[in-house]
């Protein structure tokens, strides 16, 4: 018997069909639920979705795909995959150029010859093999997480006893930074700042974030960045196409303003639409921003009070740009980093402000795939991290631009705008960016909230710090209201869309587990191919080594022999 499931946008300005919410969709109507999506918005994807001018395209949110196992996974759970699914991912090579203020660069690459020579350029022999072990630990880092954080659920203090877990809690150093476990293998400031930038994608400091996220810079470099022609809104394209086919009903442009509760208040019985219609439903699950959510469309409670004042992820000063030629000087992804690193992020996490130098990442989408932009000419979008929303009586005594006594955001932009153009044209040559510029199209953080419900504006949602994840981040269900269930970037396992992902599966496997269900991507892969003798692991060193042992004792008792005749 289907059982009738609701996943919405529950909030007046923000996007139900996200990464997560068609993912879940997707795989509750393989399960055989019927499920309908409701969707504020006339578009899908929420942040995963495009802009457009006249022949370019920009992907308004993620730009880079990383951990693609995870989404590979997700279409395979689903029957099906990223190429039948007509999802094209090409490879971004190299990574990253990263520019520093005194004209020098790095080039970040999979490849281990090119990264053997930008190493020992700036520390050495030796520094090519500390390399090598930070990537071993940031291995580590990435295997145990996958295994054991984002497929597994935290539903209380006593999920991390698990011992599987906890025997790795230490080895993920999640009470160092970033920043402390690379100095430990980097010894220049340079390479530190190359192998630390990349907390940026969790919306935090390097200086603050756990140790553990090393694992992004090891999915980067053994596993490479990619990009979907089309745009990352074509990953979510497929996920709505094979959820129709499945019965999913997506209704656009219908936004909802409250979650049904039955008179106990106990239970989630269904959506009330802004336009007061009413829709029943066995299970409701919420892809808006968690913290939005929790007050402004459910009673208000000191928990959510409590999520209120939790630490969250920096927002962006986004500009995307049409322009009139090509830029020969950028590759697909550069970072342009500040030359007071720390100070710059000091200003955007503890400021919540606009750095007067900034840190920036640059993505030319045209350069990778030609389909961004009108021949000859080039799609460029460049985010700024900068300081979440204040409240109107704060910011007082706050350095950065000039925002005086509360944040300036016109001010921010066009001061972000010049700054980006002098530095990009002093450290790579590019002339006249300016003169480029046919067309700009700007979010900044309260168009985030505006547009999106974003508490704060933060793009990340809540931030990743110790007391933020694992069984301290919002749960995947509601912790007193029964048939209600979260997915996205602040409820576990946290941000990304291949994170958000694996929470959709985490969130899906809960549903079905409430209802006694099994689940049917389980019990699509029965049936395992057998191992070849050849591919067989055999228990190496240990029997190795005795091997060894007996063939010295052997070839000992052979001169023996030799030595005394019979």
């Amino acid at each position: 018997m289907s059982r009738a499931l609701t996943v919405c946008d529950v909030a007046k300005n923000n996007a139900g069909a996200g990464a997560g919410g068609v993912a879940t969709a997707a795989r509750l109507a393989k399960a055989g639920f019927d499920v309908t999506v409701f969707e504020k918005n006339e578009y899908t994807g929420g942040r995963c979705s495009l802009l457009h001018h006249e022949g370019y395209r920009f992907d308004q949110g993620p730009s880079l795909l990383l951990l693609p196992g995870l989404f590979k996974e997700t279409f395979s759970d689903l029957g099906t995959s990223l190429e039948a699914e007509d999802v094209q991912l090409m490879k971004c090579e190299p990574n990253y150029n990263i520019w520093f203020d005194d004209g020098e660069s790095f080039e970040l690459s999979t490849d281990v010859a090119r990264m053997k020579l930008e190493v020992e350029k700036w520390e050495g022999k030796d520094g090519f093999e500390r390399y090598l072990a930070f990537l071993q630990e940031a291995h580590r880092h990435y295997e145990i997480s996958v295994a054991q954080v984002l497929k597994k659920n935290f539903t209380s203090l006593l999920s991390m006893t698990r011992p599987a877990f906890l025997r790795h809690l230490f080895p993920l150093h999640p009470f160092e930074s970033i920043y402390s476990r690379a100095s430990k293998y980097f010894w220049t400031e340079r390479l530190r700042r190359v192998f630390t930038f990349g907390s940026m994608y969790m919306g935090m400091s390097p200086f603050d974030a756990p140790g553990t996220y090393s694992l992004l810079q090891y999915t980067e470099l053994a596993e490479g960045i990619w990009y979907p022609r089309g745009g990352f809104h074509s990953i979510i394209a497929a996920l709505v196409r094979i959820g129709e086919r499945l019965g999913v009903n997506y209704r656009l442009a219908t936004p909802i303003s409250s979650v049904k509760l039955d008179s106990t208040g106990k239970r989630a019985t269904g959506v009330t639409l802004e336009n007061g219609d009413t829709v029943s439903a066995d299970v409701v699950i919420i892809n808006a921003d968690l913290v939005y959510a929790y007050s402004n469309l459910l009673p208000q409670s000191s928990y959510s009070r409590s999520l209120q004042k939790r630490s969250t992820s920096c927002s962006s000063i986004s500009f995307y740009w049409a322009m009139n030629r090509k830029l020969p000087e950028l590759t697909t992804h550069n970072i342009f980093l500040a030359e007071h690193y720390r100070e710059s992020f000091d200003d955007i996490f503890k400021q919540q402000l606009i750095p007067k130098e900034p840190s920036f990442y640059l993505n030319v989408p045209s350069r990778v795939d030609p389909t961004a932009a009108p021949e000859g000419k080039d799609a460029i979008v460049v985010l700024v991290p900068v300081g979440h929303l204040l409240d109107e009586n704060q910011g007082i005594g706050r350095k950065g631009l000039d925002v005086q006594s509360k944040q300036d955001w016109d001010a921010m932009v066009s001061k972000a705008r010049q700054t980006i153009f002098s530095i990009v044209e002093e450290r790579t040559g590019a002339r006249d960016l300016q003169g480029a510029l046919v067309q700009e199209i700007v979010n900044t953080p309260q168009s985030w909230k505006d547009g999106f419900n974003l508490d704060k504006g933060a793009i990340l949602g809540l931030s990743h710090s110790f007391f933020n994840v694992l069984c301290f981040r919002p749960k995947t269900k509601h912790g007193s209201i029964e048939g209600l269930h979260f997915v996205g970037a602040s409820a576990h396992p946290g941000t990304g869309v291949p994170i958000v992902l694996a929470g959709a599966k985490l969130t899906s496997e809960q549903v079905l587990e409430g209802f006694g269900m099994e689940r049917p991507w389980v019990l699509s892969k029965t049936g395992e191919k057998g191992v070849r003798e050849i591919d067989r692991v055999h228990v190496l060193p240990l029997l190795s080594n005795i091997h060894i042992a007996v063939l010295i004792v052997d070839q000992g008792m052979g001169v023996r022999h030799r030595r005394h005749p019979a």
